[in-house]
């Protein structure tokens, strides 16, 4: 086998690792695989694969023990900066900001071509209603990626919730052709006040039917500092934030972007 066939070889298994389904047979397999030392001696060349960039993980790729250890890394301390002041609303991962836009009076969105209500996303109508006319800012997480979420502002946590089962593909083909999966997707969502008593919703989607969303230690605290971990994902998935009318008028930065990049300005 020629190293372009070897390499092709590679990418098409590490895919069928990370594609999503509804399977849950597979996606239970995926879960003991990637988690068991079986799977140590594909980390390096997963890595390659994906171009992962491992100087900035807190650990060498000789320590991770498993391929989910790899995928949860942790970063370097100080590898990333939190943009400062208290406007500031900061990226909560590392990712693609895909989609931003306007949440109708009437509830709805659009993204991808598709309809959403956002009362259908947040689960409550009560919550929904805080976000008709407000914006919404979507993020797509790839393998490549770090996957640790981080809060985009300083605030109390108001309440935390977890809604759907099944999780289907939220890659851009999977938002394009799957049943407006962001809205049936298990998701873990969490509800910040800011100090001038903004809300901001920060909706964790899961993905790969395994649903692996792991709560950090500052969902237990009350209250949550810009830019503190909130959470991880232990496969690849989308993070949505929700904005109250007139908190923000436009998005700063879309594209790539690191946790902790200023996107958006708090207006006053």
């Amino acid at each position: 086998m020629s190293i372009l066939e070897e390499s092709v070889l590679k990418k098409k298994i590490y895919r069928s690792l990370m594609e999503l389904t509804k399977s849950p047979v597979q996606s239970w397999g995926i879960r003991k695989f990637t988690t068991s030392r079986v799977s140590k001696p594909l980390i390096r060349s997963f890595a390659n694969v994906y171009k992962i960039d491992l100087n900035e993980s807190e650990k060498k790729v000789t320590e991770f023990d498993t391929l989910q250890s790899l995928f949860i890394r942790e970063l370097k301390p100080g590898i990333r900066q939190v943009a400062s002041g208290d406007e500031t609303i900061v990226s909560p991962v590392d990712g693609t900001l895909s989609e931003t836009g306007l949440i109708s009076e009437d509830a709805t969105f659009t993204i991808k071509g598709q309809t959403y209500d956002v009362n259908e996303l947040v689960g409550l109508e009560d919550t929904g209603k805080r976000y008709l006319g407000g914006r919404y800012m979507l993020f797509y997480l790839s393998p490549t990626d770090y996957h640790r979420i981080h809060s985009p502002v300083e605030g109390e946590i108001v309440k935390t919730w977890a809604l759907g089962t099944h999780s289907s593909p939220v890659n851009p083909l999977g938002l394009s052709l799957g049943d407006r999966v962001l809205a049936k997707n298990y998701r873990l969502l969490t509800e910040v006040s800011t100090e001038d008593d903004h809300r901001v919703c920060v909706v964790k989607i899961g993905a790969l039917n395994v649903n692996s969303i792991h709560p950090g230690k500052a969902m237990a605290n009350g209250t949550v500092s810009k830019g503190e971990e909130m959470a991880y994902f232990s496969f690849g998935s989308s993070v949505m934030l929700l904005f109250e009318k007139g908190m923000v008028e436009k998005e700063i930065l879309n594209g790539k972007v690191k946790y902790g990049e200023a996107i958006a300005t708090i207006t006053k």
